[in-house]
């Protein structure tokens, strides 16, 4: 397929989003072509490259820190879901699957090696769609020799089944572990080591039937247990991040439309135990994306924008964040510190 050649070039906009010495930090909007509704993950691979997808199945890439983008993949009927990148040149895609939101392609990932140019469908165990995708770098010796070794999961999706991908080669082979008996449906996963690690999910297919429900594993993925579910129906986790090996919180996305209350799970002993804190009294504040850059400071994107806290979410304000931030987060994936968001805005924090 012929690629858009959609180029975007703004460079004194994006000048004029820079900060004035002293300023405190804030959120600041990127130039990205206009689109309806909310885009739903953004992946910077440092602090020039990043990529961003559309439920339209276009994909975007910058080289400037996001002065200009330019469509480097277009794949009408794949909703892009969830990005990750190992590096410039090796990354994986995330689509939401066939039968949802007008879907049509059936492949649930696909994997570049050529910096987004190209796709080919990832050699993976069938699975209906892919809702979001966690690297974990991890460092190894064998033989005496140090090396850098690379997981991968990817989990999903909205309105199940829940299902799980892992890879322990950095995507060469994957095996399916099958959570249905366990979950409805995965909306995000997150390890902390190769060890422990986490799926934020839902009891129930049906949102209607649905309380939020995290199940955590200490042995790869081999046995799952259940350390929080919420006593409410119509609810679901969304979005989850971790500050430390520690400290950690996922949005709780309620869709009882004369619920109110909107609530954020934390935990402070590793994922062990949850409590909820307060977000807001708000009908109409429906959770997407949440990041952590400290224990304390954080941001919630909702769809009716955005809110922030720096005393670890005894305390909320509301946020220059645009509306239904879907994926926050706080450093590239080569490690470099790096604060953005993507929703019905593309967003940087400085």
């Amino acid at each position: 397929m012929k690629l858009l050649a959609m180029v975007l070039t703004v460079m004194p906009m994006l000048a004029a989003a820079a900060n004035v010495p002293g300023e405190a930090p804030s959120w600041h909007t990127l130039p990205t072509e206009a689109y309806p509704k909310k885009r739903d993950d953004l992946v910077f691979v440092d602090a020039h490259t990043a990529f961003y997808g559309t439920g339209k199945g276009n994909l975007y890439r910058t080289d400037d820190g996001g002065a200009t983008w330019r469509v480097v993949w277009s794949h009408p009927g794949t909703f892009i879901r969830s990005l990750a990148f190992l590096d410039a040149k090796h990354g994986f895609l995330g689509n939401l699957g066939a039968g949802l939101a007008s879907v049509t392609d059936p492949i649930p990932l696909y994997e570049t090696q050529d910096g987004g140019l190209t796709w080919q469908a990832a050699r993976v165990p069938m699975l209906p769609g892919i809702c979001a995708i966690d690297v974990l770098r991890s460092r190894s010796i064998h033989e005496g020799e140090v090396s850098q070794r690379f997981y991968i999961h990817a989990a999903g999706r909205a309105n199940g089944p829940a299902k799980l991908l892992r890879s322990e080669n950095g995507g060469e082979t994957w095996t399916l572990i099958d959570l249905s008996d366990r979950a409805g449906m995965i909306l995000d996963v997150k390890f902390l080591d190769p060890n422990t690690g986490f799926v934020f999910a839902a009891t129930s297919g049906d949102v209607a039937q649905s309380s939020a429900l995290i199940l955590k594993t200490n042995d790869g993925g081999r046995v799952w247990r259940e350390v929080y579910r919420s006593k409410r129906l119509n609810e679901i986790t969304w979005k989850a991040a971790f500050a430390d090996v520690h400290t950690g919180y996922v949005t709780l996305q309620n869709n009882d439309p004369q619920n109110l209350q909107q609530r954020v799970a934390k935990t402070t002993d590793g994922g062990e135990h949850w409590f909820e804190v307060p977000l807001v009294a708000d009908a109409a504040a429906q959770e997407f994306g949440i990041g952590f850059a400290s224990p304390d400071k954080g941001w919630v994107g909702t769809a009716d924008g955005g809110f922030e806290t720096a005393d670890g979410g005894n305390t909320w304000t509301r946020s220059p964040l645009a509306r239904s931030a879907n994926r926050i987060r706080v450093q590239a994936a080569d490690g470099t510190p790096l604060i953005y968001a993507i929703g019905t805005e593309v967003q940087v924090y400085r």
